[in-house]
């Protein structure tokens, strides 16, 4: 009952610490508006009849993606800004995209979307090298 304690102490801790990892309250303001502004104008300028066309190189086929919503949480990963929105693909599954916004002068460009999840299971993918 003891270790019952402990793990559960430990996981009220924990639980916050996730949280937080998931958005980076540094990134503010003007910033944060333009990284998301990268994020809209990606979805924009990709999108057909309003689907976001994406090639899914796990599943091996293209997804047709409608926009649910964009994610407020911004992480800075390597040299990239990441972010996430949830989309609805042809088979009505949640697919969650991240996005990886780089700066270009003053402006903020999203230069990829990666599927980061589907149905809640996540993908992994590494940034570090870059």
């Amino acid at each position: 009952m003891q270790g019952l304690k402990v793990t559960l102490g430990l996981l009220c801790l924990a639980l916050p610490l996730m949280t937080f990892a998931g958005d980076d309250p540094s990134i503010k303001g003007n910033l944060r508006s333009t990284i998301q502004g990268a994020m809209h104008q990606f979805i924009k300028t990709q999108s057909i009849n309003n689907e976001l066309m994406l090639f899914d190189e796990k599943e091996g086929k293209v997804l047709r993606l409608s926009l649910d919503k964009l994610h407020d949480g911004i992480v800075k990963k390597s040299s990239f800004y990441v972010s996430c929105a949830d989309f609805k693909d042809q088979a009505g599954r949640k697919i969650d995209i991240d996005f990886l916004v780089r700066a270009k002068g003053d402006d903020m460009i999203a230069t990829q979307a990666i599927v980061h999840s589907v149905d809640g299971k996540k993908r992994k993918y590494h940034l570090e090298s870059m």
